[in-house]
C-alpha cells in the first residue's frame, strides 16, 4: 500500500470515527502514564492535524485562548500573594491551632478552601502543606490524617469562584464562544459555595477517619515514616564497619536492616548474598531512616554519601558535609521536570549547587543505585544545599516538606498586592474588562511594581498545564465539528428519552467525573463541554445547567491521586497509596453530585 493509497482510506473515514479514535489513543496514553500529558495532548493536536481534523492554519489557536491567557495569570497572581506575605500571614494564624484534631482540621480545611476561591487551588495547597506538616510535627498528629483532607478541600474550595480551578475558566470561556457572554467571577459561587460547604462538613465529621493512620511520627530531624529512604553509605578507612560482615553489622547495632547490596568496584551484589567482609570504598545500599542513620554513622564510622557525584569524582568530594549546610525535604511534583530523568541526567549539583542524598517512594522498594533512580510525582527526597534552595526547588518542581519559619512580607507590597487583585475582581464584576484581561493586567502591575520578580513570575506559570490546554482546545473543538460531540449527546438522549432530564445531568456528571479522575480535569472539562452543549441543544432546554454539571464534576477528581495535582502533593508526605483516595473521595463525590445537581437546578434552571 502506497501513501496515495493510505490517504485515500484515511479520508473514507467519518471525522467523527477519526475524532474518537485520536481521543481513545488519548486518554489511553493519559491513563498509562508513560509519557507526561503535555506530551500527549500535542501529539493528539498535531495528529488531529495531520489527520485533517483541525485545519493547519488554526493548530496553536488554542495557545491564545482566553483560557489559556487566565490561567497564566492566575499563576503568577497566586506567586504574588506568596511572595507579597499575604499567605504567610494567614498560614501564622493557622499554627496557633490547639491540640485537637478536629479543630486542626477545621482551620486547615477552612483556610485552603477560603484561599482556593481566591488564587489557583494548587498554589493554595501548595502554600498550606508545610504549615499542617509543621501542625503534625508539633502535635505528634499523625500526617496522614490531615492531609488528604487538606487536598480535598483545595478541590472544593476551586469550585466557589472563577479562577479558583482551570476547569471554571474552560467553561466560562465555552460559554462565551456559543452565546458571547462568559460566566462571571462569582457565577460559581452559590452553587460552589453549599457544595464546598457541605463537603467541608463532610470532611471534619465523617471523611478524615476514613482515611489511613501512617507516618505516625513527624520529627523534627527527618521525615515522617511514609517509608526509609533508600540510602547509600561508604565505608571509610577508619570505619569501624570495616572488615566486618553484614551479620556482625547488624548484630552490632541490634538492628535488623534491610540491606539491599553492597556496591565493589562497580559490581552490585545483593545483600543477602554477600557474605565477605566490608573494606574501604564499599557502598551500602539500604533502608534506613533518621534514626537508624545516625546511628550508622556515629557507631560504626559509615558516611553518607549524595548520589549526583561524577563517577570519577574524588572519594572525600562525594561525602555529604553538612557543616554549613542544610537538608530538606521536598515531594516531587507531578509537573517536575525531574519526571522519569535520572540524576545523572538532570546534573544536579552542577546546574542546581544541591545534592541528593535519599529517595522515599512509599509502596515501592527501591533496588538501584540512587544515580540510576527515575523520579516519580510523589517521591520524597532528602537534599542538601545552602541556606537558599527555594530557587532551585522551584525550578526543579519539588516542594519543600521540611519546617520554615514563616517570613511576613513587607507590609505596603502586601496591602498593594491584595488592591490590584481587587481592582482586577472589581473590573470584572462590573464587566469593564473580560477576566482573561483584567488577571493578566493586575499581573503585569505586580511585576512592574516588584511584588514578584519577573523571574519568579516565568517559573511560576505551568508550562505542561499551558500546553496542555493550548493543544486539547482545537482537539475538543474537533470533537463538536467532527459530529463526535452530537453522537454522544445522541446516545445520551436516547438512553434518557424515558428519563426526567436531572437523571441525565446525573448521567453527565458521572461521565464527567470519571473522566477527570483518569486525566487531568481541565482536558476532562474541554472534552466534556461541546456533549453538555449538545445534551441541551437536543433537549431544547437552557445551556447553563448542563455546563455547570460539567464544571463541578470536572473538578471534583477525589478518586484517584493522578485526577489533580492536589491529591498527587500529598501522596508522598501522606504515605498514601493509590487505593486509599477512594474510600473518602467516593462517598465525598456522592455527596457532591447529591448536593450539586439541585443546586444548579435551583440556581440555573432549565
Amino acid at each position: 500500500m502506497d501513501f496515495s493509497q493510505a490517504i485515500n482510506i484515511i479520508s473514507a473515514i467519518a471525522p467523527s470515527n477519526l475524532v474518537f479514535a485520536v481521543l481513545g489513543l488519548t486518554l489511553a496514553a493519559f491513563i498509562w502514564g508513560r509519557f507526561r500529558y503535555d506530551l500527549v495532548a500535542l501529539s493528539a493536536l498535531l495528529g488531529s492535524v495531520m489527520l485533517g481534523l483541525v485545519p493547519a492554519e488554526d493548530a496553536f489557536s488554542g495557545f491564545g485562548h482566553p483560557a489559556v491567557i487566565t490561567v497564566a495569570a492566575v499563576l503568577v497572581l497566586s506567586r504574588g500573594f506568596e511572595r507579597s506575605g499575604v499567605v504567610d500571614v494567614i498560614a501564622g494564624q493557622v499554627l496557633k491551632v490547639g491540640e485537637r484534631l478536629i479543630l486542626q482540621l477545621a482551620v486547615l480545611v477552612g483556610t485552603v478552601v477560603v484561599l482556593s476561591g481566591i488564587m489557583n487551588n494548587v498554589g493554595a495547597l501548595a502554600l498550606l502543606l508545610p504549615v499542617a506538616l509543621r501542625l503534625a510535627r508539633e502535635h505528634d498528629t499523625s500526617p496522614s490524617l490531615l492531609l488528604m483532607p487538606l487536598a480535598f478541600g483545595s478541590l472544593l474550595g476551586g469550585l466557589t469562584t472563577l479562577i479558583g480551578t482551570p476547569p471554571n475558566i474552560i467553561i466560562s470561556s465555552y460559554r462565551g464562544s456559543i452565546t458571547g457572554e462568559t460566566f462571571s467571577m462569582f457565577s460559581f459561587f452559590p452553587v460552589g459555595a453549599v457544595v464546598a460547604l457541605a463537603g467541608f462538613v463532610f470532611i471534619i465529621l465523617i471523611g478524615w477517619r476514613l482515611t489511613p493512620s501512617r507516618a505516625g511520627n513527624a520529627s523534627m530531624e527527618g521525615m515522617f515514616d511514609t517509608a526509609h529512604y533508600l540510602v547509600e553509605l561508604k565505608v571509610d578507612e577508619d570505619a569501624r564497619a570495616n572488615g566486618m560482615t553484614l551479620q556482625q553489622l547488624r548484630h552490632e547495632l541490634e538492628e535488623t536492616l534491610p540491606i539491599l547490596g553492597v556496591v565493589r568496584d562497580d559490581q552490585r551484589r545483593t545483600g543477602n548474598a554477600f557474605y565477605a567482609a566490608l573494606q574501604t570504598g564499599d557502598i551500602l545500599l539500604l533502608e534506613a531512616g533518621p534514626d537508624e542513620l545516625k546511628q550508622l554513622e556515629d557507631k560504626l564510622g559509615l558516611s553518607v554519601i549524595s548520589a549526583d557525584q561524577d563517577d570519577d569524582a574524588a572519594d572525600a568530594d562525594s561525602q555529604v558535609d553538612t557543616e554549613g549546610l542544610q537538608l530538606v525535604e521536598a515531594v516531587v511534583r507531578n509537573d517536575s521536570i525531574m519526571i522519569n530523568r535520572s540524576i545523572r541526567q538532570l546534573r544536579l549539583h552542577h546546574q542546581f549547587d544541591m545534592h541528593l542524598v535519599a529517595v522515599a517512594r512509599d509502596g515501592e522498594r527501591l533496588r538501584q543505585r540512587l544515580r540510576d533512580i527515575r523520579f516519580q510525582p510523589g517521591d520524597v527526597l532528602l537534599l542538601q544545599g545552602d541556606d537558599d534552595m527555594h530557587e532551585g526547588l522551584a525550578a526543579l518542581g519539588c516542594l519543600p516538606l521540611a519546617s520554615r519559619e514563616l517570613q511576613l512580607g513587607q507590609p505596603r507590597k502586601l496591602l498593594l498586592s491584595l488592591a490590584i487583585f481587587a481592582l482586577a475582581i472589581a473590573a470584572m464584576l462590573l464587566n469593564l474588562l473580560p477576566a482573561a484581561v483584567a488577571l493578566s493586567t493586575a499581573a503585569l502591575v505586580s511585576l512592574l511594581i516588584g511584588v514578584l520578580p519577573l523571574r519568579e513570575a516565568y517559573q511560576a506559570i505551568d508550562g505542561p498545564v499551558i500546553v496542555l490546554l493550548g493543544a486539547m482546545i482545537p482537539v475538543g473543538q474537533a470533537l463538536e465539528t467532527s459530529g463526535g460531540a452530537a453522537l454522544i449527546a445522541d446516545a445520551l438522549l436516547e438512553l434518557g428519552s424515558s428519563w426526567p432530564i436531572p437523571a441525565t445531568l446525573v448521567g453527565l456528571f458521572m461521565l464527567s467525573l470519571l473522566l477527570s479522575n483518569v486525566i487531568n480535569n481541565a482536558a476532562a472539562a474541554l472534552l466534556m463541554a461541546p456533549i453538555a452543549a449538545s445534551l441541551a441543544k437536543g433537549f431544547e432546554v437552557s445551556l447553563d445547567p448542563f455546563l455547570m454539571v460539567v464544571a463541578v464534576s470536572a473538578s471534583s477528581a477525589f478518586l484517584t491521586p493522578i485526577g489533580h495535582q492536589s491529591n498527587t502533593l500529598v501522596l508522598g508526605p501522606g504515605g498514601y497509596r493509590f487505593s486509599d483516595y477512594w474510600k473518602m473521595g467516593l462517598p465525598l463525590s456522592l455527596l457532591v453530585m447529591l448536593v450539586g445537581i439541585p443546586m444548579i437546578l435551583w440556581r440555573w434552571p432549565l
